[in-house]
This record gives C-alpha cells, structure tokens and sequence, in this order.
C-alpha cells in the first residue's frame, strides 16, 4: 500500500510542477521563490519585516510585475 501511494504522489509530481525541471527550469517556474532570501522571509521572517527585507524584495523582484489598474469603462 505504501508503495503505491509513493507511486501515486511521484506521478502527480512529475505531471506537475515537476514536468517543468526539464523544459524550463525548476526554479524558472513563477509559482516558486525567487530567491532564498525571498524563501527565508515568507518562512520566518515575514512577522518581522525590515528595511533591508524590503530593499531586498525590490531588489530581486519577490512579488513579480507591477500591472496597473485600468477601470472598466
């Protein structure tokens, strides 16, 4: 039974986000942290920010792209 259920994760894994390790790159993916500082901060630091996480999360682009707000017309 525990094999199968080893099976049965390493599928979903590999149909996943693990298909991406070899076209592009695992850390290449944008689901994942940029950076270990970025990984860092969301696990421990994030109760406790400071001026150097913040330079740090502009710096290397943690939150992705800025997209403007444009209202419906």
């Amino acid at each position: 039974m525990k094999r199968i259920i080893g099976v049965v994760i390493l599928v979903l894994f590999l149909a996943g986000c693990g298909a991406t390790v070899r076209d592009s790159g695992f850390y290449d993916h944008d689901s994942h942290y940029k950076t270990l500082d970025h990984l860092s901060f969301s696990w421990y630091g994030y109760k406790k920010p400071t001026a150097q996480t913040m330079k740090q999360s502009s710096e290397q682009g943690w939150w992705g792209l800025d997209i403007p707000y444009i209202p419906a017309q």
